[in-house]
This record gives C-alpha cells, sequence and structure tokens, in this order.
C-alpha cells in the first residue's frame, strides 16, 4: 500500500513485517521438524510384522501351503484311493420260478499305483507347497511396500498440517493488523480484503490438511492393525550403500517374484510327468465271496481274487495331456514376464532415486529462495513501494515452497526404503 501509511505510522509497518515473517519463519522450521509434530514410535521392520500379522493374503497363502503338504503326505499311501466295497444278491423268488436258488457275493478291492504315479503325485504337491513358500515372500514384500506409501503419505499429511496451522496463526495475526490499521484510517479496505481472503483461504488448506491427516491415519491404523506412525525418515545413504542395485542380475535372481514364477514352472513340469504317469485308469484289485445254495443243497462257499485292468483311451489321455502341457507353457510365460517386471521395476527404482535427490535439491534451492524473495517483497513494502497483497502473496508462494520441501524430503527417505525393499531388504 504506497503511500497509505503516515510517517509517524513507520513503526508500526516492521511490526506488522515481523508478523509477516512468521509465515516463513514458523514454516521453514515446519520443513525441518513438522514431521516430528508426532514421532514416530514405530520401527519400519515392527510395523511391516504387524501389517504382516494381520494380512488377509498371507493366512489365505499359509492355508494354500498346509493344504499342498498334506497333499503330498497323502500321495505316500500304497494306495491312490480308498477301498471299495461291492455285494451282490441272487434269488430266483423274483422271477416266480420258486426253486430256491439264492447266492450271496461280495468283494473288497483296492485301486492300485501305475508305475511312477505316486512319486509323480508327491513331487507335484511338493512342488506346489514351495511355490506358495514364494509366494509368501511376495507378499510380504508387497506389505513393506503398501507400509511405505501409507507411512509416507500420513507424514506428508502431518507436516501440512502443521505448516497449514502455523499459516492461519500468522494469517490471523496479519488481518488483525491490517484491521487496526484500516479502522485508524492507515490502510485502504481493499488490503484489509485481501488479508481476509488469504485468511480464508488459509483455513482452508487447514481444513484441507486436516482431511489428509484423517484419512491417511485410518488407512495406516487399518494396514498395521495397531495405532502407530512407522519410522521411515531415519534412513539415508547409509541404508543405500547396503542395497545391490549394481547387481541387477543377482538382485533379479532373488527377487521372491521371480523365485515364485520359477517354482511354478517347476510345479508344470511336475504336472507333466504325473500326467505321463496317469496314462491309464486306476487297476484294481480285490478279494471276493460268494455264498450260494439251492434247493435241498447245502450252501456252497468260495473265495477268489477280483482283478479290474481299465485299457488306456485318448480321449481320456490327451485332454489331461494336453492341459499339462498348457500349464507349463504358461508358467513359462510368467517366468519370463516376472523377470521382465523385475527388471523394469529396478530401473524405475534407480531413475527414482535420482529424481528425488535432484527433486530434494532443487526444493531446497527454491525455498530459499522464494523466503528471500518474501524477505524483499516484505521490504518494499514496509518502504512503500508494494502493497501488502504483493507480499502476501509471496510468503504464499515461500509457504508453497516449503510443503514441496517437505515431499520432496520425504519422496528422498521412500525412495531409499523402496531401493532396499527392491533389492530383497527389510530394514
Amino acid at each position: 500500500m504506497p503511500g497509505g501509511l503516515s510517517r509517524r505510522h513507520d513503526a508500526e509497518k516492521p511490526g506488522l513485517g515481523a508478523i509477516l515473517a512468521v509465515i516463513v519463519g514458523v514454516g521453514l522450521a515446519g520443513g525441518a521438524t513438522a514431521g516430528r509434530a508426532r514421532a514416530a514410535d514405530l520401527s519400519f521392520r515392527d510395523a511391516v510384522t504387524a501389517a504382516w500379522a494381520v494380512d488377509p493374503v498371507r493366512t489365505e497363502l499359509t492355508t494354500n501351503g498346509q493344504s499342498a503338504d498334506a497333499r503330498a503326505d497323502a500321495a505316500k499311501s500304497w494306495f491312490p484311493g480308498g477301498p471299495v466295497v461291492s455285494a451282490q444278491y441272487f434269488d430266483d423268488h423274483f422271477i416266480g420260478t420258486n426253486i430256491g436258488y439264492t447266492t450271496y457275493e461280495g468283494t473288497v478291492s483296492v485301486p492300485l499305483w501305475l508305475p511312477g504315479q505316486g512319486t509323480a503325485t508327491q513331487r507335484v504337491a511338493q512342488a506346489e507347497s514351495a511355490t506358495i513358500q514364494e509366494k509368501l515372500n511376495v507378499e510380504h514384500m508387497a506389505v513393506a511396500v503398501r507400509v511405505l506409501e501409507a507411512t509416507g503419505a500420513r507424514v506428508i499429511a502431518q507436516r501440512r498440517q502443521t505448516v497449514a496451522l502455523s499459516l492461519v496463526q500468522a494469517m490471523q495475526r496479519v488481518a488483525a493488523a491490517v484491521g487496526r490499521a484500516e479502522h485508524q484510517g492507515e490502510a485502504a479496505a481493499a488490503d484489509r480484503q485481501a488479508a481476509d481472503a488469504e485468511l480464508a483461504a488459509a483455513r482452508n488448506e487447514a481444513g484441507l490438511a486436516r482431511e489428509q491427516v484423517a484419512t491417511t491415519g485410518a488407512a495406516l491404523e487399518t494396514l498395521l492393525g495397531r495405532p502407530g506412525l512407522p519410522d521411515i525418515l531415519s534412513y539415508d545413504d547409509r541404508l543405500l550403500a547396503r542395497t545391490r542395485l549394481d547387481m541387477p542380475q543377482a538382485v533379479e535372481d532373488n527377487d521372491p517374484r521371480v523365485r515364485a514364477a520359477t517354482r511354478d514352472v517347476a510345479a508344470a513340469r511336475e504336472g507333466v510327468r504325473l500326467a505321463r504317469a496317469s496314462f491309464m485308469p486306476n487297476p484294481e484289485i480285490g478279494v471276493g465271496a460268494i455264498h450260494e445254495g439251492s434247493y435241498g443243497s447245502p450252501w456252497d462257499n468260495r473265495v477268489g481274487v477280483q482283478i479290474s485292468v481299465p485299457l488306456p483311451s485318448e480321449a481320456r489321455n490327451v485332454p489331461m495331456m494336453a492341459e499339462a502341457r498348457n500349464r507349463l507353457a504358461a508358467a513359462g510365460s510368467q517366468e519370463v514376464q516376472a523377470r521382465r517386471m523385475v527388471r523394469v521395476e529396478l530401473a524405475q527404482v534407480r531413475a527414482r532415486l535420482d529424481a528425488a535427490r535432484t527433486t530434494l535439491e532443487g526444493a531446497r534451492a527454491s525455498a530459499t529462495a522464494l523466503n528471500r524473495r518474501a524477505d524483499e517483497m516484505e521490504h518494499s513494502w514496509q518502504v512503500g513501494e508494494t502493497t501488502l497483497i504483493e507480499a502476501l502473496r509471496a510468503r504464499l508462494a515461500a509457504y508453497n515452497a516449503i510443503l514441496a520441501l517437505n515431499s520432496a524430503e520425504i519422496g528422498w527417505h521412500a525412495a531409499i526404503l523402496r531401493a532396499a525393499i527392491a533389492t530383497g531388504m527389510t530394514p
């Protein structure tokens, strides 16, 4: 407001300028400490452990693994199926001859393993169990990534709220000071309106930040199954040096997604061997007994052995072999895709690290430059060379730079943790 204040009130301008300086003074402090408004009370490893304990996919996969182990144990049985009991009864009374001839016949039979079928069945179940164990490792990695993302969102929301509340307090002081100046005839109504508008915008920002804190907090607590804020800001270049990003082939081979796909290929191969061993329905062998008698004659008892051998049929074998080969082909395709996905992800992680470092450096430079600009604009307003609205806008630009700095700082720590997770580490 050039010329808006008389010389005798110049002493009041520095006071108002000091109030304006609170916006950035508190904001820059918030850039370094706002994330500690609620200190991390949970290590990242403990947070992942807590989330893993309540993960529903873990429960499902654990049950699947137990079922596969049970099938492997069941395949050690002497017979591929349970015994079959059959009974027959014949009587001539049903056809009206009434001579008195009756026959009782009963058999107990069991199926037999075909050559190599029992071993193949057991190896298929064992291979499926090993695949599920690797899928558990895949899910554990996914849980760690979800915890990292949820924690990062929570910390960013907390910092945003802390800086937004500081902005509201500062703008309240500014609006009050401008209101007093207007009441004394030393400020234009336009300045008061501008200050009121910025105060309303600051309150709106604080409300949005409060909503973000609530939603991200609920998401994190649901994921962990308990309240708590994991620590992700203590991880820096020291952890990055322990990762194996410079050994992409070793990381790829050790990635649980690749290992799971490889295990699935092995299970599919065992399935092909089982299909070949099951070239015909299982034969059956059993023991039978016949009790028969006719009119006027004693009972006649006989005992014998029964063998049933179904013959091979292309109508049965061809679809079974085709299905086994199709599964093997699909598993091979999934393994190739898993390796490609891991290679792309590692490239993305490295690129994200480089971008996060550059973004952090740029955000620091921007916050510093905009803070200095705001100081200059404040001084310019104090000497009557610019308007109050321009000084306020400069301070708000510095505020936005602080938010960007907070986001960049958290993004840098998150990128380091993401690189550790991608290389098989859970810090």
